[in-house]
C-alpha cells in the first residue's frame, strides 16, 4: 500500500516539473515555480502595514485569510505605476507561508526542460543575483527565472511565520 502511494505522490511531482508561471513586469518576463503558485486574483484593496520596507504593500484579507503582499516591482527596484486592469496577485506558498506578490500581468506557464535552463549571469555583486534562479532560454526570447525563497529575507521569512491569524486579523480592524 506505501509503495503505491509513493508512486502517486511521484506522479504528482512530476506534473509540476519544469512548469513555470510566468508574467511580465516593464518589458522583462519572468517565472517562478508552479509547485508554489496556489492561486491568481485581480488585484484588490490592500491595507497597508506600518513600519515594513517599501515594496511590502500591506494585507490582503482573501477569502478570510491574511496574505502579506508585496509588489514585484519595487522589490525589483524598478519604478512605481498605478494599477489597471492586467495587475494581478500571484498568491505563493512558499514552507507553508502564504504570500501575495503584485504583477504588470500574468502570461502563461511555460514548459522549460532542465536543459534550456541556464544559470545567472555572474557580476561584480552577487547580491544582484539572489532572486534569480536561472535563465530560460525560448526560441526567440528568454525568461528570468525567480527563486521563490529569496522574495523576502529570511527575517521577514521568520515574522510571518510566527505570526499567527488572530494577531493578523487584529492589524486589519
Amino acid at each position: 500500500m506505501v509503495e503505491i502511494m509513493e508512486g502517486i505522490e511521484l506522479d504528482f511531482e512530476d506534473t509540476q516539473k519544469d512548469k513555470f508561471l510566468t508574467f511580465s513586469v516593464e518589458t522583462e518576463n519572468y517565472g517562478l515555480d508552479i509547485k508554489h503558485v496556489t492561486e491568481i486574483i485581480g488585484i484588490q484593496g490592500i491595507t497597508q502595514i506600518p513600519h515594513q520596507p517599501i515594496y511590502i504593500k500591506g494585507v490582503i484579507n482573501l477569502r478570510g485569510k491574511i496574505i502579506p503582499t508585496m509588489d514585484i516591482r519595487l522589490r525589483f527596484s524598478k519604478e512605481e505605476r498605478s494599477y489597471d486592469d492586467r495587475t494581478c496577485i500571484i498568491v505563493l506558498n512558499i514552507d507553508d507561508i502564504d504570500v501575495g506578490i503584485v504583477v504588470d500581468r500574468v502570461l502563461e506557464v511555460l514548459n522549460i526542460e532542465e536543459k534550456f535552463i541556464s544559470a545567472p549571469p555572474k557580476f561584480v555583486d552577487d547580491s544582484k543575483n539572489k532572486f534569480i534562479k536561472g535563465i530560460g532560454k525560448l526560441d526567440d526570447h528568454v525568461v528570468i527565472l525567480l527563486d521563490s525563497g529569496t522574495l523576502l529575507t529570511d527575517a521577514q521569512y521568520e515574522d510571518l511565520n510566527t505570526l499567527d491569524l488572530d494577531q493578523q486579523v487584529n492589524v486589519m480592524t
